[in-house]
């Protein structure tokens, strides 16, 4: 169940708003007091019941969206962007992220435009060794429509634009090349977004699988260390619950990966393998002939970000030829 607005004190609100049809069931929305009017910390998937849900919950503690100051999105996904826009139209606000997905979202509204993204999809999956039965069993995914472009683009370090507080960006890139969470400085408060979470763990993955100059789970592990470190009294997700003890929870979240790299790693062998073969061998929630083709192409680009790390330890090879396909090192 959808837990209701909150009162966090010292001028913050919890705003949880629904993500219908995924078993995330809803983001955590927050709103930062501020002299000119409260800041969103990510703003929602857009649809109306979840606009209703943000505008319900503000008006809850006296505020409207014609209020709303500015929205700092902690990475471009749909469920934390996708509101963003329709926020910046009735209130003027501005909104703001990380240059790396600012400069992502620019790509995906010029390939939506031109209609590039199906045969890109598909290419992408039959490199991986995906067949014309894998492809044609599953329907088309459903259509996204691209975010809203930020007016104000954020690096490391940053001071975000709130009067009277203290809110630093630090980049956490690895579930998107600029995720951010949010040090709340004057409140010993972190906005994690989806990089720390206290359960689960957020998708990681390398897409297209045979980008070479990327190493999402690499840089994540990094980013991980990097805001373990933080001293904080209140961890704040975007999906879930809120949480203490950073620190305890990102070695966890290290450790999982660790035991993933094992379990692939223990896959490979003398002769090739390809990503789609190695991925289906992989556990997983759902076991690999029950998921859809959008939930095994996710599937595919972790287990992609994983051999990544493990080629760069040495402990796996691509192999030549245009088929992704790997043996041990």
């Amino acid at each position: 169940m959808r837990p209701k607005a909150e009162d966090l004190g010292g001028g913050l609100w919890s705003l949880p708003v629904p993500i219908p049809g995924n078993p995330l069931a809803y983001t955590l929305v927050y709103a930062l007091e501020s002299p000119r009017g409260p800041v969103l910390v990510d703003a929602g998937w857009e649809h109306e019941d979840a606009w209703d849900a943000l505008t319900d919950g503000l008006a809850t503690f006296g505020m409207e969206v014609a209020d709303v100051h500015g929205v700092v999105v902690t990475h471009h996904h749909p469920d934390h962007a996708g509101l963003a826009g329709r926020v910046r139209e009735a209130s003027g606000a501005w909104i703001a992220m990380h240059r790396a997905d600012a400069e992502i979202v620019r790509a995906f509204r010029s390939m939506v435009e031109q209609d590039a993204g199906r045969t890109w999809i598909a290419d992408s999956l039959r490199r991986a060794g995906a067949d014309d039965g894998d492809l044609a069993d599953h329907p088309r995914r459903r259509h996204i429509d691209p975010p809203a472009q930020p007016d104000r683009e954020l690096e490391d370090g940053d001071l975000v634009g709130l009067p009277a507080r203290r809110l630093r960006a630090i980049w956490t890139p690895g579930h998107s090349p600029g995720h951010l969470c949010l040090h709340l400085e004057d409140a010993g408060r972190v906005f994690t977004g989806d990089h720390v979470l206290p359960r689960i763990t957020p998708h990681i993955g390398l897409y297209p699988y045979d980008r070479a100059d990327t190493d999402p789970l690499g840089d994540f592990l990094a980013s991980l260390a990097r805001v373990g470190d933080l001293a904080v009294d209140e961890v704040l997700p975007a999906h879930q619950f809120r949480f203490h003890d950073l620190a305890a929870r990102t070695r966890a979240i290290a450790a999982h990966h660790e035991t993933r790299l094992a379990e692939l790693a223990a896959l490979l062998g003398d002769e090739p393998r390809t990503l789609w073969r190695l991925t289906s061998a992989l556990g997983w929630r759902e076991p690999w002939p029950a998921m859809s083709l959008q939930s095994r192409q996710m599937a595919a680009a972790e287990a992609a970000a994983h051999l990544r790390v493990l080629e760069r330890r040495g402990q796996a090879r691509r192999t030549p030829g245009e088929t992704l396909a790997y043996t041990t090192a």
